[in-house]
């Protein structure tokens, strides 16, 4: 066998062994990684916690487009998009206010935060 074939098959095994343990939802969740958009002419705080009252972490600039792995509810806010109590998981420990995401839905979008 030679080399490009043997990684290939290495490829193919591994992407196979990859599907048996993660199973095909959560493989279709991990693959598919989606963007919304903050909302235009803002900078919004990112939090260490789902509301008002967690520390600021770090700000997003404008223009910012942020991935959402789950929400969870927490502060009510009032933003660009509403008035909301759901909260935004962007990254390990960051949160942001559904009010200034673009998510095109008033409510929940993704699985809730365990």
């Amino acid at each position: 066998m030679n080399f490009r074939r043997r990684g290939s098959v290495l490829l193919a095994a591994a992407a196979g062994a990859f599907l048996m343990v993660m199973g095909s939802a959560a493989t279709a969740d991990a693959l598919v990684l989606t963007y919304y958009p903050i909302a235009p002419g803002v900078t919004v705080n990112v939090r260490s916690g789902p509301g008002t009252g967690y520390g600021i972490v770090r700000v997003l600039a404008e223009g910012s487009k942020v991935p959402i792995f789950c929400q969870t509810p927490g502060t009510t806010v009032t933003g660009t998009y509403g008035t909301t109590n759901i909260w935004d998981n962007i990254d390990d420990g960051e949160f942001v206010s559904d009010a200034y995401v673009h998510t095109g839905s008033d409510g929940y979008i993704r699985p809730r935060c365990a």
